[in-house]
């Protein structure tokens, strides 16, 4: 099974050479951490800025150098600011090769739901629904479960929907998972996990063909 950065580690072997990715708020964040050192990538953030590099260590923060989590990042030679509509016209004309997301539930036909529980406060969606409308290739981290032991991954969603059919594939602490039009199409499991488990742990309907490797994070 795997933790946050086990899953950002795993997402980031998905990140290819010359790819401009945006990364969503949560364990999204974390997979910048985990790119390889001898590729080229553009990590891309909807408050306007190209060229984000990993976190910044301990001391080291600039408070005015954030993402649209509001988290301090640095700053990757050559990178470049701009404002909210450049970031969001890069977005929307489909310049963003891979958008990588968190999300509360994800539905067997691609439908994410990863922001507002109703009843509960929330400062608003951000650009989340103009990342889900526009990427054609939207990977979602996120835990199999939530707190009670229920599946995130479902048939139908029950929660306010951010986007429809626009996941394509899903890596949690249990499997990688690819949205297909029959169904969560099992590819991986996390280490130390069987086949089992993760159909035990999800809910939406799972295709499982042939032996399942185990995940290679390294």
């Amino acid at each position: 099974m795997l933790d946050k950065n086990g899953i950002a580690k795993r997402i980031a072997k998905e990140v290819k050479d010359g790819f401009y990715v945006n990364l969503g708020i949560g364990i999204p964040t974390l997979v910048a951490n985990y790119v390889r050192d001898d590729i080229e990538v553009e990590f891309q953030s909807e408050n306007g800025i190209l060229g984000m590099g990993p976190f910044p260590f301990e001391g080291e923060e600039d408070a005015d150098l954030i993402n649209a989590g509001k988290q301090t990042i640095t700053a990757l030679p050559g990178a470049s600011f701009f404002d909210s509509a450049m970031s969001f016209g890069m977005i929307r004309g489909q310049h963003v090769d891979l958008t990588i997301l968190g999300a509360m539930e994800v539905a067997e036909n691609g439908d994410i739901a990863n922001w507002k529980i109703p009843g509960k406060m929330v400062k608003g969606m951000g650009g989340a629904m103009d990342l889900v409308a526009s990427a054609e290739n939207i990977i979602v981290a996120m835990m199999h479960t939530n707190r009670e032991g229920e599946s995130k991954l479902l048939k139908r969603c029950s929660l306010p929907l951010t986007g429809v059919g626009c996941v394509t594939k899903v890596v949690t602490n249990l499997a990688v998972l690819e949205v297909t039009d029959k169904g969560f199409k099992l590819l991986e499991r996390a280490p130390g996990v069987s086949v089992e488990e993760i159909k035990n742990a999800t809910e939406g309907t799972l295709l499982v063909e042939g032996d399942i490797p185990e995940m290679q994070l390294n």
